[in-house]
């Protein structure tokens, strides 16, 4: 194997015959800072809800998993076998509900990526349909990714492929935001990455619908507005946690204490579940 890539959260090395492997860690990252304690099985979680929903979502688009038993012994669990694509430069947003950088956006100027919104919306408001707010990937120099407009992303990839972005980043979202909520969970918003294969299909890729691309929340208790926030089952507990501690969200991030290691693995546990009907085996 050749390692071609470390993320924040996942390594992704190139097999012999050209397949991909992509490696989830137990790493957590947040505000793009990786932080030095990891929480157990966290990267087998992510890699069991991802495999749970691309197996949800092939009839509305393709995906770039292979196998996640066709991988080494030693990434067993934590890896998926995948096929190369050409990743397009946009990361895939789609928002149900606002909160976090997509409140702040609309807070400032009534819209968010140029999507005009209703005023009087408060933090955890259901929109009336969900959105597609599509971002930079991190190349713009700032460190962050920044909300860019659909015009915006006709420039980067077309007019067409940029329409497909769109119609099946909403697509997915509805179709997890549906499951999900059957199960008593709100998926308030949800980013998602797409590639081109090498017959030039476009391909869904990276992660579907986690804990660390989505945001969580209990449904029984939802408030929009409510000033401590909603029940999460994602990282904005950690998040949460982080600023809490005085940190300037510039590395090194501070480390986690036991406490909140372990009630962040039981969210990501508890989501995995309740939305798959599924017990977890670590």
């Amino acid at each position: 194997m050749k390692k071609v890539h470390a993320g924040k959260v996942r390594d992704l090395y190139e097999l012999d015959g050209g397949d991909l492997l992509l490696v989830a860690t137990d790493r957590v990252s947040v505000y793009d800072v990786s932080l030095p304690t990891p929480v157990p099985d966290k990267g087998k979680l992510l890699t069991a809800l991802s495999t749970w929903w691309f197996g949800q979502t092939t009839d509305i688009v393709p995906n770039h998993l292979i196998s996640v038993t066709d991988v080494p012994e030693d990434f067993a669990g934590r890896a998926m076998r995948c096929k190369p694509l050409k990743m397009l430069p946009v990361e895939c947003i789609a928002r149900g509900y606002l909160t976090g950088l997509g409140l702040r956006e609309y807070q400032r100027d009534g819209r968010v990526s140029g999507v005009e919104l209703p005023a009087g919306l408060v933090d955890a408001d259901r929109l009336p349909e969900p959105v597609f707010t599509p971002t930079t990937k991190l190349d713009t120099g700032t460190g962050h990714d920044e909300f860019i407009t659909f015009d915006d992303v006709v420039t980067e990839v077309g007019g067409d492929v940029a329409e497909q972005l769109r119609d099946l980043t909403l697509r997915i979202y509805r179709r997890g935001a549906e499951r999900a909520l059957d199960k008593g969970i709100i998926i308030a918003d949800t980013k998602l990455e797409f590639g081109i294969d090498a017959d030039g299909v476009l391909t869904l890729a990276d992660e579907v619908l986690t804990s660390d691309s989505s945001r969580f929340w209990r449904a029984e208790e939802w408030q929009p507005g409510r000033a401590e926030g909603q029940i999460s089952y994602d990282k904005q507990f950690v998040r949460d946690w982080s600023v809490s501690t005085g940190w300037d969200k510039t590395p090194p991030g501070p480390a986690m204490p036991d406490d909140v290691v372990a009630a962040t693995r039981q969210r990501y546990v508890d989501v995995y579940e309740r939305i798959t009907g599924l017990t977890w085996q670590s």
